[in-house]
């Protein structure tokens, strides 16, 4: 078995927002550069396919996926909140091989191909909610995975673990009301969305918001993420964990103000690998979010995926 798989594909650099804009084709082009360094050349690379409208739909309103889909430009630029949210003539495939490497790689750990999956794909996803695209997401690709692992492989408990800086408004949306669904988010607070209080806990405690101080280093990170998410996953007992994986925590980036290193990714992965190795034969699927330092991206992407590689911490 494969230890770590990669899905991308070349259509997620052509989701093009605008040339001012922070999520850029750049950001996917660091990742790439950043894994093909020679210490990665035992990861497996996949093309990622293209996802199915029933795969969106297992998240998103039908109304909601079929206006994004008429709407898809074939010139230009289209908004869809404001200038956050905006989409190209590439933008449509883009999220689609979003969709898809989400759910090709929960096929691939739930088969046994691989221990564990990273999609190195564009635009991010955890902002989208059912009806709404906002905060640079369209669809969210986590959540998706997540309800397809339920209702494909008829898992009974699928956690999704977000460490990107902001808190994931979408995932938590899609998951408060479904007790099977888990979702656990540390983000600075306050900052964008300005959701993601402690109280917000679920129609089963199956939500867990860790907010963060401005200015967190690591020593604050590693303390509440051991005190109060990792028991909660732990306790949840998931049949697959999926990581909205956001490296913006980074000290270098230039969109928020926490202050976390590179080996900070890499420990957070590790002690989710030890829950997953307890819980469910070690399946992760880990799924790219944000990250607007070039070089805070590149390393922090590169400590997750050592990680996910087994690869002890240097």
């Amino acid at each position: 078995m494969t230890t770590t798989l990669v899905y991308s594909h070349a259509a997620c650099l052509e989701h093009r927002p605008g040339p001012a804009h922070p999520e850029s084709p750049e950001r996917l082009k660091a990742v790439l550069g950043a894994l093909r360094a020679p210490e990665f050349s035992s990861l497996e690379w996949r093309e990622a396919p293209m996802g199915t409208l029933e795969q969106v739909e297992l998240i998103h309103d039908r109304d909601f996926v079929d206006e994004i889909a008429d709407i898809a430009p074939q010139h230009g630029y289209i908004p869809l909140d404001g200038g956050d949210t905006v989409m190209s003539p590439g933008s449509w495939e883009a999220v689609m091989r979003c969709v898809g490497a989400a759910c090709a790689g929960v096929d691939a750990v739930m088969d046994a191909q691989a221990r564990n999956v990273f999609c190195a794909t564009r635009p991010c996803g955890h902002h989208a909610e059912p009806a709404r695209a906002m905060g640079f997401c369209i669809f969210n690709q986590a959540a998706i995975a997540a309800a397809y692992a339920y209702e494909v492989h008829k898992l009974e408990r699928v956690a999704v673990v977000d460490f990107d800086v902001h808190h994931g408004n979408g995932t938590q949306a899609a998951f408060f009301n479904r007790p099977e669904l888990f979702y656990a988010s540390s983000h600075q607070s306050p900052l964008y969305p300005g959701t993601g209080s402690a109280s917000e806990t679920g129609v089963s405690h199956n939500i867990v918001n860790v907010p963060l101080p401005r200015g967190c280093d690591s020593a604050l990170f590693r303390a509440r993420i051991e005190a109060d998410m990792l028991p909660a996953v732990r306790q949840f007992n998931p049949e697959l964990i999926i990581i909205s994986a956001g490296f913006d925590a980074h000290r270098l980036d230039p969109l928020a103000g926490l202050s976390l290193e590179d080996d900070d990714f890499g420990w957070i992965t590790r002690e989710l690998m030890r829950i997953a190795d307890a819980a469910c034969e070690g399946r992760i699927v880990s799924i790219l979010e944000g990250g607007y330092s070039l070089d805070g991206l590149a390393t922090g992407t590169a400590a997750h995926v050592r990680a996910l590689m087994g690869v002890q911490a240097r």
